[in-house]
Parts: structure tokens; sequence; C-alpha cells
């Protein structure tokens, strides 16, 4: 029988409920006095005697005692504290929940229950852990790991591995939250209205039957469903974070001075500025257009591209972000409207001082046919749902400010002309593009990327307005849906109807704190009396792995 011993460290731990259940059930005020004044359970004075039966027959028997002398306890409590004791390492708790009570864990029963918590075996975090196992398992001949191989190969990531399989992470039931989402996807995919873009000639091309969704929670939990690996580009999906990026790199008055912040309530190419003649925001052509001027001033073309193509590999996690030179081409040669608006921006001196309207141009055409697949994008709104960080690297990509300005301009400007009913129905930060992207950020919960190429009349994909609109209306992801008072919808963000744990909110929880709660809270793990013959000197707990049946 595997066993651990607990120091009386610990007491703290078990002092609150032991007094609770002691203080409930006697109605003695000595008894309540004396139960407020025990330690860890087996950690007794000797002075202190037993008040009834012997042995551990009853969990609080030995706890019952009375205080002979408090100066004798309290000398006694401070060296009993001095003695050292071993916590159960998460390696081993770990090992123990997989196995379920087997000596040894098939690897492939590890990746399986791995993906299951929504993490990937190429998870960038998980590289040490991957590459030990492969290493381990040239060794072994039936492929299972014993508990100290598994030790070995999980112990570089095992905060974050046994963050995953005690459900802590954002959906902590991963598998049920996205079977709701393979129907939503299957919902969609049964449309069939819509017009594929064909006023840039590269779009026209794509098929009108492909669609793909992709999602990555704030803590790296990844689904896919349809063509997630078909590149296409970002087109205005491009603007909310190159305007990240602006802000970022200069702060948002600097780039406010520029554009402004409201709805046009006019189309998204239209030639047209505010009152203060600036474009109204960055998330229309002409806004967009000043925001790509305000991007790595003073160098040129080649290196602004370079510095925006990087930066947008950052925000995805280092998964694929590419170029595609041929939309690129087709893009210029039929941008007419773009060079109108170019020359009018010109004349109205919306631009830096000494900026060359034609070449910032060219560099709007070349950031619109950035590529990427729904996997990698989904990464990028995953950076902004997790307030900058990107989920899978765990890298500051973008300041706090940076995102909340482009949160709040794509919430009320994200959409073209449908803004205000996708701000009113779906209640997100999102943004559309012509090639048929949706780019939508659940704050602090996850990011997604919806593409499928046929258009409503005003712009937006067919297939992803309805997505989302059906995934708000079953989750309870609408700015607004957690008001007092309100119907409730499902929230995956909560396991058996309790709220999610508050570490959680304050960030990763340390080997050390997973460890104190894991070895008092896991199911797996009884307490053992220490023996007769300790008496009431014994400083130590037992604990030793339930067997299925006690589970049970």
């Amino acid at each position: 029988m595997f066993q651990f011993r607990f120091s009386a460290a610990l007491k703290d731990f078990y002092k609150p409920n032991l007094t609770r259940i002691l203080n409930s059930g006697n109605t003695d005020n000595k008894t309540k006095v004396a139960s407020r004044s025990i330690g860890a359970v087996g950690a007794r004075p000797a002075s202190w005697r037993r008040v009834s039966g012997a042995g551990c027959a009853s969990p609080f028997r030995r706890a019952l005692c009375t205080q002979t002398d408090a100066a004798d306890q309290a000398q006694k409590n401070a060296a009993t504290e001095k003695k050292a004791g071993i916590l159960p390492s998460l390696e081993d708790l770990l090992f123990y929940t997989i196995a379920e009570g087997q000596e040894k864990i098939p690897a492939h029963k590890f990746t399986t229950a791995l993906k299951a918590t929504g993490l990937r075996t190429g998870d960038p975090r998980l590289k040490e852990c991957m590459e030990m196992l492969k290493v381990t398992l040239k060794t072994t001949s039936d492929g299972a790991l014993d508990r100290h191989l598994f030790k070995k190969c999980v112990q570089s990531n095992i905060v974050l591995l046994t963050q995953a399989f005690r459900k802590k992470f954002v959906i902590p039931d991963f598998q049920s939250f996205t079977s709701h989402i393979d129907q939503m996807y299957e919902s969609a995919k049964s449309l069939s209205g819509g017009q594929v873009a064909d006023y840039i000639p590269q779009l026209a091309k794509f098929s009108p039957n492909l669609w793909a969704v992709s999602l990555c929670t704030v803590d790296g939990q990844r689904y896919t469903a349809g063509d997630t690996k078909v590149p296409f580009c970002l087109q205005s999906c491009v603007k909310p974070l190159k305007y990240a990026i602006a802000v970022h790199d200069h702060g948002t008055d600097y780039v406010h001075r520029f554009v402004g912040k409201e709805p046009s309530g006019l189309r998204f190419n239209k030639l047209f500025l505010d009152e203060d003649d600036k474009p109204h925001n960055p998330m229309v052509n002409a806004g967009a257009i000043v925001c790509t001027s305000l991007l790595k001033q003073g160098v040129g073309n080649a290196e602004k591209f370079d510095y925006v193509l990087n930066f947008m590999k950052k925000l995805a996690g280092n998964e694929y972000v590419g170029f595609s030179n041929a939309t690129f081409q087709s893009e210029r040669l039929s941008g007419d409207r773009n060079f109108a608006i170019g020359y009018y921006l010109k004349e109205k001196k919306c631009f830096p001082e000494g900026t060359d309207m034609t070449a910032i141009l060219d560099l709007y055409f070349q950031l619109c046919s950035i590529e990427v697949t729904c996997e990698s994008a989904s990464v990028m709104a995953a950076t902004l749902a997790n307030g900058g960080f990107c989920p899978i690297t765990g890298e500051r990509v973008l300041n706090p400010e940076a995102v909340r300005d482009t949160l709040s301009l794509m919430h009320s400007c994200g959409m073209y002309d449908f803004s205000g009913q996708f701000a009113f129905h779906v209640g997100l930060p999102a943004k559309s593009g012509v090639a048929g992207g949706i780019l939508l950020v659940v704050p602090n919960v996850m990011g997604v990327m919806c593409w499928s190429p046929p258009l409503d009349k005003l712009g937006n994909s067919v297939r992803g307005i309805q997505f989302c609109t059906d995934l708000v209306q079953l989750f309870n992801f609408h700015n607004y849906d957690n008001l007092r008072h309100f119907a409730k919808k499902l929230d995956p963000r909560r396991e058996g109807g309790e709220q999610r744990q508050q570490q959680h909110q304050l960030g990763p929880m340390d080997y050390t704190s997973l460890q104190k709660e894991l070895a008092l809270a896991e199911n797996v793990w009884k307490k053992v009396c220490p023996s007769e013959t300790d008496e009431d000197s014994s400083t130590t707990l037992v604990y030793r792995m339930k067997t299925l049946a006690e589970r049970n």
C-alpha cells in the first residue's frame, strides 16, 4: 500500500473543519473550548488526556480531550512544528489520478486523457514533457509508464498538467463544451445563402462550401472543426490587430490624434470623415489606412512589413502566419476606391507629416493579404481575450491599454453596418473580413475564428454570423448575460454549478499551492489513524491511496 506522511505543519488546514464539526455536535461549552485548542489530528501534547474510548474507530474520538496545561501545550506545539514532513508530490498525485488504481499508465492513455482536457501534445508549453516521453518510451517494452518513469516525463510541466487534469482551466469540462460547439458547427454548415466576394478577383476563387471554426481558451485549450488548416487572407480582420500594434507602440492619445472612435453609420469604404476631418474609427478603410501610416514610422515598407508580420506571429503563438502575394497583386490592381480614399486623406492632411501616401497604400494592401488559418487566428483572438498574453507561449505581446481599446472598438465598430445589431444580439467584440472570417473575442475566456467565404449583403460571413448567434444563445457569453435576476444560460466556466476557483482569477497556481490543495482534497486519498502504540506522542498523519471499492 502506497503511503505518505504528513507533518503537523498542515494542522491549520484541518483545524477549521474539525472545530466546526466538533462544535456542531456538542453543546457543552467546555468541550467547545477544548475543540478550539486542538492542533493537527495526531499532534497532541502528552499532557492532554483522551476523554473516551481507545483507538480510532470514530474519526473524532481521538481529538476529544481536555487541556491540563496551556503553557505546556504551546511549548509542545512549537516543538512539533519544527519537525519536517513530506507532502505527496504533484507528480504522484497526477499519476494516481490518471492510473485509476493501476500500477502503470499506457502512454496512449496519458495522451488521450491530455487531449480530453483541451491541451494538445504539440503545445509549446509541453515541449519538454513530450520530448521526454518519446525518449522514455524507447526504454520500455510495453509502452507503459510506471510511477517513476511518469514522474520523469511530467516533472518539467507538472503545474500545467495538474491544472489540466484537475479541471482548473477556464472551461473545466471541455469535452462537454465542445460537443455543443460541434452541434453549432453542423447547424451553420447547413446554411447555403450568401455570395463569395468577387470585387477582389483572388477571393472569388474560394469554394463557397468551405467552413471552419477554431477556438483557443485563455488557458490554451484548443478545438477545431472543418477546414481549419486552409490558409486565407485576414483582409479587414487585420484592422483591429494593426490598431492594437499602433496603440501598443505609441499610446492611445497619439493614435487618436489621427483617427476617431465613433461608428460611422456608413459603408466601410466611403470617402467620408468626421467633423474634425479624421476617419471615424480604425475599423473602416479610411481609419485603417491612417493606422497603417502610424506603424514603424521612419523606415521603409520592407522593414515595416517584417515588423508587423513578426508581431502577428507572436500574437498567433508562432503558428501559421503567411502572405499571399497573389491576393496582394489582385487587390492593388482593383483598389481604385482605396486609392481615392488615400488621396482624400492626403488632401485633408490626415497622415503624420512626411508620410508617403502611395507607399502606405501598398503596405495597407500587403497587410490585408497576410494569411492565417482558422487555428492560428483563434490564438490571435485568444491573446486579446487573455489581456495581451499569448495563451500557448505565455509571452506578453500587447500591453493592457492596447487590448482594452482594441476590444472596445471591435465591440462598437467591428462588424461593418451590422455592428449595432451584432453588439445587441451577440454582445461580444468581433471583426469580420470580406474573405469570410470573423474574429470573435470572449474576454477572459477564449478567442474564436469562424471562416466561410459566402457573405451576406453587409459583407459578413453567413455561417459565421449564425455560429456566433447560436454560441451566445446557449452560453452566457453576452456582455450582459450575468446581470442579477437574468434568465440563466449554460456557463461552461462552472463545474457542477460551482463557480470557478478563485485561484484561477488570480493567475496560475504555483506548485506548492496545488500540492497542498490536492493532497487535502483529492478523493483518492484516505486518512489512516496512527497506530495505537503511538499514543499521544504521535506527530504525523499517515495517508494512503483509497482502494477502488472505497472510492465507490
